[in-house]
């Protein structure tokens, strides 16, 4: 159901590409979609023996990701060579923004990879069971959160918004699959509840950063229109 999620957040966010005119909305979502892509690649070579070669689904999810990080990869290189450069009157984040959405991407990246490279480290104390093949996909989940470094070099809203709304697609639902299975939890791990208190302050933190930029967008963008309407008179 974790992959399930993410599944979900790529879908929305794939199809959002389809009719996106602008690069920088969705050009901060590239790079973690070949991170999270090789490193299922990888995974899949490391643990071969212990997936089901007989059926149709493996070589699907075979083809899937040994050619997925090339092709997003060369899309991300094509469409930045021709991109727009940014307009200095853009909306951009505040700095206390800027720096908890670039710090969570850094953690999210560095506790993927230490659960992709050290998967015996980080099992014994995961909220429920994992193998090591599980695990390395779960932290190749985490690194899809990478996505908020892009913060750093680029402080614009309109990099931001999809990122959001990719995450408050993909949150809630491993959240609710907590709840489905929650005999599959393992309670008295402090882990367990630092896990499901993290994903609930992220999304209520991303919820509240959606309100108030969005806020003053539409206040920025009263004079904007006062002024066409006045220049079309």
């Amino acid at each position: 159901m974790v992959l399930a999620s993410a599944y979900l957040g790529g879908a929305y966010f794939f199809l959002r590409v389809l009719v996106e005119r602008h690069w920088n909305a969705i050009k901060i979502g590239f790079p973690p979609v070949i991170l999270f892509a090789g490193l299922l690649g990888v995974a899949t070579v490391m643990h071969w023996d212990v997936f089901n070669h007989r059926h149709a689904t493996f070589w699907i999810w075979a083809a899937l990701y040994f050619t997925t990080p090339f092709l997003v990869l060369w899309a991300w290189l094509a469409n930045r060579r021709i991109a727009g450069s940014p307009l200095a009157d853009e909306l951009r984040l505040g700095p206390q923004a800027r720096l908890i959405i670039g710090m969570i991407g850094l953690l999210a990246l560095v506790q993927g990879l230490i659960m992709f490279v050290a998967p015996q480290l980080v099992m014994p104390f995961w909220p429920w069971s994992l193998t090591p093949l599980t695990c390395r996909v779960v932290g190749a989940i985490f690194c899809l959160g990478s996505a908020g470094l892009g913060v750093f070099a680029d402080p614009r809203w309109s990099l931001v918004t999809m990122l959001l709304e990719v995450e408050m697609i993909m949150v809630p639902l491993m959240l609710i699959a907590a709840i489905r299975v929650p005999r599959e939890l393992h309670p008295h791990r402090v882990s367990t509840w630092l896990l499901g208190a993290g994903f609930v302050a992220i999304l209520i933190g991303s919820i509240h950063l959606w309100v108030v930029m969005t806020a003053r967008r539409r206040i920025r963008s009263v004079p904007e229109e006062a002024a066409q309407a006045e220049n079309a008179v």
